[in-house]
């Protein structure tokens, strides 16, 4: 379990680490944005076009990546929407078998799906065709537009962090239900700590 343990860990610090820099994200899709919109209104003033569409692409670009980053980040920190008016008061190891069970059913097997279901129509994007050959890439139907295939490979790339925090969560909740860890371990996933009640 201790092994285990530590793959959890290291899944958690990966997930930490790319969703700490999803701030970094933010700063550039607003920047970006004010850039955009002085670029529009200056160019309108001297009958110059300033912009393009790969401008505002990129702005909605950084938004789908902050957007799909978030999801494994969301679930570490348990962030997700939840109803817990039971669930909140219920001791640490049947919150942690409840979990268990949620996350090994639904949680897993809708990743796996979701990264299955999507493959090929990424690949397409990239310009795999289906006779197996390679083509040219999807690109935006608006003029200066920018490819769609990296945008699209984030999808499969977020639903693979999400499994993997799924995995780590997994981990987690199998440590408490097993007493695999001491209750200042378990106190430090955070929806074990002390609930709160409104």
């Amino acid at each position: 379990m201790q092994f285990l343990l530590r793959v959890s860990d290291a899944i958690d610090a990966l997930n930490e680490w790319i969703g700490s820099k999803t701030a970094y994200i933010v700063m550039a899709m607003v920047a970006i944005g004010f850039v955009n919109v002085i670029a529009r209104h200056v160019g309108r003033f001297i009958g110059v076009r300033l912009t393009s569409n790969a401008i505002i692409e990129l702005q909605w670009y950084l938004f789908s990546i902050m957007f799909f980053l978030g999801f494994a980040y969301i679930l570490k920190h348990n962030l997700n929407v939840r109803v817990d008016f039971w669930y909140a008061n219920w001791p640490p190891q049947r919150r942690a078998l409840i979990d268990l069970a949620g996350t090994l059913l639904f949680l897993v097997p809708f990743c796996i799906i979701a990264i299955i279901v999507t493959f090929n129509p990424v690949m397409f994007s990239w310009g795999r065709l289906p006779n197996g050959r390679w083509g040219p890439w999807e690109m935006s139907p608006d003029p200066d537009g920018l490819p769609r295939a990296p945008i699209k490979s984030m999808i499969i790339i977020a639903f693979v962090l999400l499994l993997l925090q799924a995995i780590s969560q997994a981990i987690k909740y199998l440590a408490i239900v097993t007493n695999a860890v001491r209750a200042e371990q378990a106190a430090q996933i955070e929806e074990y700590h002390a609930p709160v009640v409104e």
